[in-house]
């Protein structure tokens, strides 16, 4: 399978019993259906994100990525918990594309992050 981004070949890592796809040239991740999601309840996991920041940043702003698994055009997301966060979903097959520093930067809520997140619950609950 080929990166959605620099179409560098991607590796299949593992953590825990989970294997996603990480590429070997920008470090992305893909992430098929629902795999996101159980990484995110699993301690430590972040750790899968070994590429840089600065390079998952310029990667971000491509637009027109295609699918690896279907080929369809993936659709540009934005987290709705962090909205400085975006990746790639597929309309189609539902996975996600996650650039380099992307998925670390999901699991690792700032300070700042959680204090928002509190006003939010607080002024809902008003």
């Amino acid at each position: 399978m080929k990166c959605p981004k620099c179409q560098s070949e991607l590796e299949t890592i593992k953590f825990e019993d989970i294997e996603v796809e990480r590429c070997v040239a920008c470090r992305g991740l893909w992430f098929d259906m629902l795999e996101k999601e159980d990484l995110l309840k699993l301690e430590g996991s972040e750790s899968i994100d070994i590429g840089e920041a600065r390079v998952g940043k310029e990667h971000s702003k491509m637009r027109d990525v295609k699918c690896p698994v279907c080929s369809e055009p993936m659709i540009s997301m934005v987290d709705r918990d962090q909205d400085h966060i975006h990746y790639e979903s597929c309309p189609i097959c539902y996975g996600t594309f996650f650039d380099a520093g992307e998925f670390r930067d999901l699991k690792e809520h700032s300070v700042i992050e959680r204090f928002v997140e509190m006003l939010k619950t607080l002024r809902s609950n008003l």
